[in-house]
């Protein structure tokens, strides 16, 4: 069959190409399956039906991954037909950035301009990773540096690891899959996806993008499932190479010790810190925590969650954190004048707002929000004078949920910054040079940003954590060096 022509072609009203009332078909070794069983996949906001589809299991991974190995033996891809199919790629997704984001918003409960912002964010990631192919090299080694290398050549050639299984999260439906998708093509890897079950459609539809941009019957598969069938039947395939995993530090750490053999990159959670000295600009850190405190409902890994802010200027800071946080606009994700929706379910929102009702039971003041309102969205929340053994600042929230705590001394700050099991991006407002120097060598974090909240993140960056935050480095660039074997090669004349 012509994969790439019947593919494209599905498209109807509404998330293109997805039929609510029938199975979602997934691509495995060329063709589009559906399998024997569905599960049905719905909105978070008001649990409209969006369609449904295969839940597959151990038979269907063994098949792609046997139809991967094979598309990387016979038919291995060069750098620049690599580059070229991501450049193309990226150009398709342009094209359809509200699509998809439309896509995302009714999958995820993502607001519509937020969800733009991903599309946006997807296709730079695509872009970075064509150039990262473009310039993929190795490097010369100086083996006449000793008298046993003369006249010997040594250079590195990078090739790809192997068959990449790839896990994907439901927060960050199309960029996060672009993370992996995008590298491994670079890497020249084939790949096996599993999507977040509660938002595969973002994942369906990029597949369909890379195979109309010209990527080989082979290098993508995309099975849908359980963890316990899917997930863990990728996870022990022998012929995996490599996992790479976002998600909770649970089962990102299980992965890791059920596949002791295999690479296995790990981006997991965190409880991003953010300091404000007295000599910083606070009223800028008010405004910006206003977004990067809440925005998708506080469903990210360096959502700015716990607030360390110098005791003189705390209650200014507070008041002006308080008022921003009343003007957030809660409702359809569809909606253009939405800035925060549902959670991903219910059962996530009930375990946050038990947090809130805890943290107040413990003498904390919830200076807004804390309650369900009538459409059962969680509202925006603000925690005042919260204490470190408190939930909402010793485990990650992921809602939207802010805690600040008053200071005295930046020491002080900073150790109660480190005081955690984490260890993703760490933020820090400060004018004083030497307070930021000290803030950079002191945050026990793989990324510290001053002057700026722990929620930036730029795609090309290197990203990733340390502790129970992950074992890795996302970002193009870094992601392929994972994702490629250094080969020596020695020539003797």
């Amino acid at each position: 069959m012509d994969t790439g022509a019947s593919v494209a072609a599905m498209t109807t009203p509404g998330i293109p190409g997805i039929d609510a009332g029938s199975v979602t078909p997934v691509l495995i070794d060329g063709e589009l399956v559906i399998g024997s069983a569905s599960t049905e996949v719905r909105a978070p906001y008001d649990g409209t039906l969006l369609g449904s589809i295969p839940a597959l299991g151990a038979a269907e991974v063994d098949r792609a991954v046997a139809a991967a190995k094979k598309a990387l033996h016979d038919t291995p891809l060069a750098q620049w037909k690599r580059a070229e199919i991501l450049d193309k790629a990226a150009l398709l997704l342009a094209e359809r950035e509200e699509d998809f984001a439309r896509c995302i918003a009714q999958e995820a409960a993502k607001p519509i301009r937020t969800a733009r912002g991903e599309a946006q964010r997807a296709v730079s990631t695509l872009q970075f990773s064509a150039a990262v192919a473009r310039s993929l090299a190795g490097e010369v080694v100086p083996l006449e540096a000793s008298a046993a290398g003369e006249g010997k050549l040594g250079f590195i050639l990078r090739v790809p690891v192997g068959v990449v299984g790839a896990i994907a999260p439901f927060n960050f439906p199309l960029n996060l899959v672009a993370h992996k998708l995008g590298p491994a093509i670079a890497a020249g890897c084939p790949v096996v996806l599993k999507p977040a079950s509660q938002t595969p459609f973002s994942s369906i539809l990029l597949a369909r993008v890379l195979v109309e941009a010209g990527l080989p019957t082979g290098y993508l598969h995309v099975v849908t499932g359980g963890g316990s069938t899917v997930g863990n039947a990728l996870v022990d395939h022998d012929d995996v190479a490599l996992i790479t995993f976002t998600g909770s530090p649970e089962v990102g750490w299980g992965i890791r010790a059920r596949a002791p053999r295999k690479r296995v990159g790990l981006e997991l959670g965190n409880n991003a810190p953010l300091i404000i000295e007295a000599d910083g600009d606070w009223r800028s850190a008010a405004a910006k925590v206003k977004v990067a405190g809440f925005s998708h409902a506080g469903q990210s890994c360096i959502s700015t969650q716990r607030i360390f802010v110098h005791r003189s200027v705390a209650d200014e800071f507070v008041a002006a954190l308080t008022a921003a946080v009343k003007t957030i606009v809660v409702g359809d994700p569809l909606d253009e004048a939405t800035d925060v929706s549902a959670l991903i379910s219910t059962g996530e929102r009930d375990r946050i707002a038990g947090w809130i009702r805890e943290a107040a039971e413990q003498g904390a003041v919830i200076a807004a929000g804390g309650e369900i309102g009538a459409d059962g969205v969680l509202r925006p929340t603000l925690v005042v004078d919260a204490t470190p053994e408190m939930k909402v600042c010793s485990q990650e929230v992921f809602g939207p949920v802010v805690a600040v705590t008053r200071y005295d001394d930046f020491d002080d700050a900073l150790a109660m910054a480190n005081d955690t099991r984490y260890g993703l991006q760490a933020g820090v407002f400060t004018a004083d040079i030497t307070k930021a120097l000290k803030a950079a060598r002191t945050l026990d974090f793989g990324g510290v940003l001053i002057n700026e909240v722990p929620t930036w993140r730029a795609d090309q960056q290197p990203y990733g954590g340390l502790r129970d935050s992950g074992n890795t480095k996302e970002g193009p660039a870094w992601s392929v060096r994972e994702m490629t074997d250094e080969r020596l090669i020695i020539l003797t004349g």
